[in-house]
């Protein structure tokens, strides 16, 4: 069991590496079977983990009512530095031993998103098929009228370019902020 515990973390920390960017806002969500209302070891290590992604938990009621105890093992963690103004509360729905959590956000911290540009190249159907159609016009007179290699090579490198350069262009595309949510569903 300890292993396994151990394995998660090991795995949820290279999931978070791949993913942690000064521009994403992360979400972690779930049922995580650590009780965060009580001091343990294994709180410690998620907490120490998270952390390290400016991550903090942010359910501080029970989530899973029993006869006798009161536990809060489903949680919510974000980056409350960049996420900022939100209220959280539980939904006791009688259909589970669980209780749900609603969050609602009323006002994210964060800069506003910056629209980064990019220049790509459309590589589609339709631009490949004018693409042949262009060289399936093209004579290569230009390239055929001289005995030296080099000039053939530069004249036939100009006339696929232009032909390539024709049929796909340059387009500017801009690149919004994204937001990525992670469901952890069953127990760590």
């Amino acid at each position: 069991m300890v292993n396994k515990w151990v394995s998660i973390i090991t795995k949820l920390d290279a999931i978070l590496k791949k993913l942690f960017s000064s521009t994403l806002d992360i979400i972690i969500c779930g049922d995580i079977n650590i009780n965060y209302l009580t001091d343990n070891a294994r709180k410690r290590k998620l907490e120490a983990l998270l952390k390290t992604y400016h991550l903090t938990s942010i359910v501080n009621f029970p989530t899973r009512t029993q006869k006798k105890s009161a536990t809060a093992i489903d949680n919510i963690f974000i980056d409350a530095t960049r996420i900022g103004n939100y209220t959280i509360y539980p939904i006791i729905n009688g259909l589970s031993d669980h209780d749900a959590q609603s969050i609602t956000f009323h006002a994210i911290n964060s800069k506003p998103p910056t629209l980064k540009q990019m220049l790509i190249r459309r590589i589609n159907e339709y631009t490949i098929n004018d693409f042949l159609l262009k060289l399936s016009y093209e004579t290569w007179d230009t390239v055929f009228s001289s005995n030296d290699d080099n000039v053939m090579f530069s004249s036939f490198i100009d006339s696929y370019l232009t032909i390539f350069y024709s049929s796909f262009p340059l387009k500017k595309v801009s690149v919004n902020k994204i937001i990525i949510i992670i469901i952890i569903i069953g127990s760590l």
